[in-house]
């Protein structure tokens, strides 16, 4: 019983934070369109897949990938070694974003657009190796992001200074970029920072400004979501440039 409760109250939770979204599509389905909701048994077998999966992903986060990025980050911290939890900082971006299924998807999707538009040769090979380099170019800009984002705690620098000093660059760039990956490069930064990426370089900032005296978690160990959403545009279009 002890362990059936937390569990239940999960699933409520998970239930509740999903209930908004049924009740706008029935809403708009039911009273707007005045039409039945299609394969409703379907969708209903769905939703509750949705709550279950959501539920052990919660579940997931809580017990795994927040405690592991903390502890990291403390044993890193207490090394005292700032090329060692740098290097760790990049692993980290960069291996969280290559595996993000939506940065998958969506450069899936790019690669498609460009064969059509004739921007690459429209095969396999060149479409998979389109993809493939978008993937990296995303992954190494937020590696580069999550080392620009430890150093800023490590030193205390300000963080709207970097944020708006970086989006002044992704203005620049916009002028000169390519019309065609302008779009790509700013869902880029979207899709980066998403179920992967975000528990993981959340939990790594906030251990490390735990760690370090005279920083407060609140203060200095959140922001490193916003550089991780900040640099894949910069580097995006960057990659327009080139390829």
């Amino acid at each position: 019983m002890k362990f059936l409760k937390p569990v239940i109250t999960s699933l409520l939770d998970s239930l509740r934070d999903l209930l908004p979204i049924i009740l706008v599509i029935g809403f708009f389905q039911m009273v707007i369109l005045q039409q039945p909701i299609p394969n409703f048994g379907e969708i209903l077998v769905g939703i509750i897949f949705v709550v279950i999966g959501l539920t052990l992903f919660v579940q997931g986060l809580n017990m795994g990938l927040f405690p592991i990025g903390e502890t990291m980050a403390h044993a890193f911290a207490s090394k005292g070694s700032l090329t060692w939890l740098l290097l760790f900082a990049f692993a980290l971006g960069f291996g969280t974003t290559v595996a993000e299924p939506a940065l998958i998807a969506v450069a899936g999707e790019a690669a498609n657009v460009a064969a059509i538009g004739n921007m690459i040769e429209n095969n396999e090979q060149s479409r998979e190796s389109y993809a493939f380099g978008l993937r990296i170019t995303v992954a190494i800009s937020v590696g580069f992001a999550i080392v620009i984002g430890v150093f800023r705690i490590i030193k205390g620098w300000p963080i709207q200074y970097l944020i708006i000093g970086g989006y002044m660059g992704v203005v620049v760039m916009t002028i000169f970029a390519p019309k065609e990956i302008i779009g790509i490069a700013y869902d880029s930064g979207g899709v980066t920072t998403s179920t992967i990426t975000v528990p993981l370089v959340t939990a790594l900032g906030v251990g490390l400004a735990s760690s370090i005296k005279g920083r407060n978690p609140m203060i200095d160990g959140f922001g490193l979501i916003a550089f991780a959403s900040l640099t894949p545009m910069i580097f995006v279009m960057a990659y327009g440039m080139v390829v």
